[in-house]
């Protein structure tokens, strides 16, 4: 099964893979290959978001090079939204989320490009279970430190959202986020589309994600593959500051920052974003071909 839309003038393509997580949800997970070769590479998305924030990766040049796979967290998007906080406290849960995902589309030793939240899911995975299935680590204007002199007052709007219960609340705080996410407010159909897929997101589940331990010096520090952090320097939710944290731990890590992006350098700036991870990947090597997806299509 393919499924193919035009989402904001683009053609989007892929195949529906469902990935199983040991404490039982059903992950939606999206395989963008285009049989190009190149490494396999997992985006995650961050918070209140969605795997349809990655559009401008999967459905641009990028995706003849290398193998693009994108996901819905536990509690976003496609995939299942239990309501019960345990599910996104525990660090484990999220480690054997990403575990299931990589099994499931059966991925080779995927650079892992993590953005925002994502930072902290990736980290629960690789404390979890070290970086012997990966071949690398992004990590894009995301979290690895709970010190709040690395965060901007747009994380604020964060807490915000999270707190967020009536309707009416909920969209006004989801666009506060969208607007404070990038430098330039992104245009009106970008908007609408970026608002819906935050509404997918029950409250309960955002609120559930918030205020767990940040402890990951020891895994930043322990890491054995090479990483790269990209950042906006007028990000106003994770400052600079925070990659610049990540890149002083993580060993032989490269930094990079857009002068003129926000919270999300991968929308904002997407032909550069897309060349300097192409240029990281390439960099890293061949590695031997997928084997087909061993997950069970949506």
């Amino acid at each position: 099964m393919t499924v193919e839309a035009s989402v904001l003038g683009r053609t989007l393509r892929y195949r529906p893979i469902t990935a199983h997580t040991p404490d039982g949800l059903a992950i939606a997970v999206q395989d963008h290959d285009r049989g190009g070769g190149g490494r396999d590479v997992l985006f995650v998305h961050g918070y209140s978001q969605s795997s349809l924030a990655w559009l401008k990766q999967v459905t641009g040049p990028l995706a003849d090079r290398h193998r693009l796979v994108t996901y819905d967290l536990r509690g976003h998007g496609a995939s299942d939204k239990p309501l019960d906080p345990s599910f996104y406290r525990e660090p484990r849960r999220w480690a054997d989320e990403l575990a299931a995902v990589i099994d499931a589309a059966g991925l080779v030793s995927p650079v892992l490009v993590a953005w925002s939240y994502a930072g902290r899911v990736v980290l629960d995975y690789l404390a979890q279970r070290g970086c012997g299935a990966i071949g690398g680590l992004v990590k894009v204007a995301s979290t690895s430190s709970g010190d709040r002199a690395m965060m901007g007052d747009g994380a604020a709007i964060l807490r915000r959202l999270a707190e967020a219960t009536e309707l009416v609340e909920v969209i006004a705080a989801a666009r506060a986020l969208l607007a404070a996410c990038t430098a330039v407010p992104p245009a009106p159909p970008e908007l609408e589309f970026m608002l819906a897929y935050n509404m997918v997101v029950p409250p309960a589940v955002r609120l559930a994600l918030v205020g767990r331990p940040v402890d990951y010096q020891a895994v930043l520090a322990g890491l054995s593959v090479p990483v790269m952090t990209v950042h906006g320097a007028l990000d106003p939710i994770n400052l600079p500051a925070m990659s610049e944290h990540t890149g002083s731990l993580a060993p032989g890590c490269r930094g990079i920052v857009y002068d003129r992006a926000g919270h999300m350098p991968f929308w904002e700036e997407a032909e550069r974003f897309d060349a300097d991870l192409d240029s990281f990947l390439r960099g890293l090597g061949a590695t031997a071909a997928s084997p087909p997806p061993r997950g069970a299509s949506a």
